[in-house]
Formats: C-alpha cells, structure tokens, sequence
C-alpha cells in the first residue's frame, strides 16, 4: 500500500509545494483496503493512546493547516473516532479576540499544549500569523511598537518563522512530539466541496461569501504555505503536504502519521512493584471473600 513516505518534509532541501500531488492513482478496488488499514490504524492509534495517558512521559501535538474545505474536520473526526475523550483535546483557532491580539502571537498557542500524556489537535494555530496575517498584510496594524512593526514584509515574517521553529524545539525539548499535516488540496477539488455546500441545505451552513474572496488569492495562499513550510521544517518537527482530494486516502495516510508517532514515542503503562502487586492480590481476596460466610 501506498504510504507517506514521500510527503515528508524535514527541512533538508526546500520544496516547491506545486510538485506534491492532490490525489493518488489508486484503483477504485483499493479503496475499501485502504479504508479497511484505517479502521486497523484507528484501533491501534486508541491502544496506543491509552498507554501515553498511562505514562504520561510525552505529549502529542497534531497540527493540521489546510485551504478551506480540504477536509480538516472529518479528518478529525474519522481518524480520532475510537480514542478516549479525555486524553485528547481539539482546539479550532479562529480570528483572534482583543485579549489574544494584546499578547504575543503564541500565547493562546501556548494554553493549548497538553499535558504530558494527552494530545491535542489544532484545527488552524500558529501558522495562521504567517499565512492569512502574511497574505492579508495585517501586521502592518499590530499595535505594537514601531521597531515591530515597521520592517520589511520578508524581515517581519523571517522572525516570524524563527520564534515558531524555536518554539517547537523548545516543546521537542520538554517532552512533546509535533505532527504537521498540510491537507493538500487541490483547487478544482475545492471548488467542488464548495458547490456542494452550497446545494445542501445541510451544509449551508458551513459556506461563507468570504470563502469565495480567500479563493481568489488561492497562489498568494500557496505561497505563504510554501514559504513557512520551507521555513519551519526539521528533523524533530516536520511537516507532511498529503494529498487531500481523496478524503478516504488522506484519512488513511492520517492514520498512518499517527500511529507510526505513538509507536516510536513508545508508551508503556507504568511497572508496578512487587509491594503494589501484593497489595492488589490482598484487595483481590478482600472483594472476592464479600457476602460468604
């Protein structure tokens, strides 16, 4: 089966993010295997959770950016189905409020990390100051001191990606993995999704006029991507441009990421001394010995 292997980015060489594919050619009898090994992934992914709750040595952070409706929720949804709830936490980073904007730029990122243990998701985060904020030049209205603020476009967003790098080395540092998915998705695909949006009452509410307005700087967008890509990859904090147009192969290769992280992080439930096992075996006969007589 295919893997993701070759949508791997660690920062060894720049990529051009034109040159990744949208979609596998896989023949249509694949597809139930491929669905089949997700549903196995999704099993193994929430036995594997279930030991990094246990230990709790390490925390899990899955970073998933993507254009709009390349599928980032039911990614979500599908391949975290069978995990348990209070191990993990999503988080859907939306335009900052006034008590975000009057702080740096990580710290509603910062409250979001979890605790060693757990794993939380981002729907959007930190990338979003180097993309939508890039795209749309909105730095130049940060309130923030003209030192700030009154650089060069290319300066500004260089510290940009260099306090986001530093950061998550900084987490890598302190016990956490970082899984960075960028949901490729192609723009006639897009404009697909958006039409059925529009043509199911169901999913109206999921389309905005402004979506329409962000697809017209679809190679703006593209860019900015490439650019933080290029930028913040490393060995200990890569990124992953999957296909996106096939949801079911993107779930699959979701999947995939995932447990090959919880694995070589390699939780195990913790050791119990010979004292404690002796102590279970007395609670044993305690509850066993109830109502005889």
């Amino acid at each position: 089966m295919k893997g993701y292997k070759k949508f791997y980015v660690d920062g060894s060489k720049k990529i051009d993010i034109d040159k990744f594919v949208t979609s596998e050619k896989i023949d249509k009898k694949e597809k139930e295997k491929y669905i089949a090994e997700t549903e196995k992934n999704q099993l193994k992914i929430a036995e594997l959770q279930d030991k990094l709750y246990a230990d709790g040595r390490e925390g899990l952070i899955i970073v998933l950016q993507a254009m709009d409706a390349a599928g980032k929720d039911s990614t979500v949804k599908n391949v975290m189905s069978g995990i348990n709830p209070q191990g993990v936490n999503v988080y859907s980073f939306k335009a900052p409020s006034s008590a975000e904007i009057a702080h740096d730029f990580l710290w509603r990122i910062e409250s979001c990390v979890p605790e060693r243990g757990k794993i939380s998701i981002f729907n959007r985060s930190q990338y979003e100051d180097v993309l939508v904020v890039k795209v749309h030049d909105m730095y130049k209205n940060y309130k923030m001191p003209e030192r700030c603020t009154k650089k060069k476009k290319d300066e500004f967003f260089s510290e940009r990606y260099e306090d986001i790098l530093n950061y998550e080395k900084y987490l890598y540092h302190n016990g956490y993995r970082i899984i960075k998915i960028f949901l490729n998705v192609s723009k006639d695909e897009q404009k697909k999704r958006f039409l059925e949006r529009i043509d199911r009452p169901e999913k109206n509410w999921k389309f905005s006029s402004s979506d329409i307005k962000e697809r017209a700087l679809w190679d703006e967008y593209h860019k900015a991507y490439q650019d933080a890509i290029n930028a913040t990859s490393s060995k200990n904090t890569p990124w992953y441009v999957l296909p996106a147009d096939q949801k079911w192969f993107t779930r699959y290769l979701v999947s995939e990421i995932i447990k090959d992280t919880l694995r070589d992080m390699d939780p195990k439930y913790p050791d119990v001394s010979d004292e404690q096992k002796a102590n279970l075996a007395g609670c044993k006969v305690q509850l066993e010995s109830e109502g005889k007589k």
